[in-house]
């Protein structure tokens, strides 16, 4: 993660949500990073079917799908 990343979209391949979620954070403006949850069994223990999700990286406060844009752009403004 670089320190420009502010947010972390956690998902896993072939995971139509999580690329939903992913346009979301781009139409945003908003810097992210992926990780994919299926490369560490900790984070697929942790998320399992709850991807994505998307996590505020000097907090770690998240936010859990389903979100729309609106939610999204609530739940970012709030975190600065």
């Amino acid at each position: 993660m670089t320190a420009e990343t502010r947010y972390i979209l956690f998902t896993r391949a072939n995971c139509h949500l999580c690329d939903l979620a992913a346009a979301m954070l781009d139409r945003a403006g908003l810097r992210w990073q992926p990780i994919d949850i299926d490369g560490d069994p900790d984070l697929s223990r942790r998320y399992g079917i709850h991807v994505p999700v998307v996590r505020q990286a000097a907090s770690e406060r998240e936010l859990f799908f389903p979100f729309n844009e609106k939610q999204l752009q609530v739940w970012a403004n709030e975190q600065k």
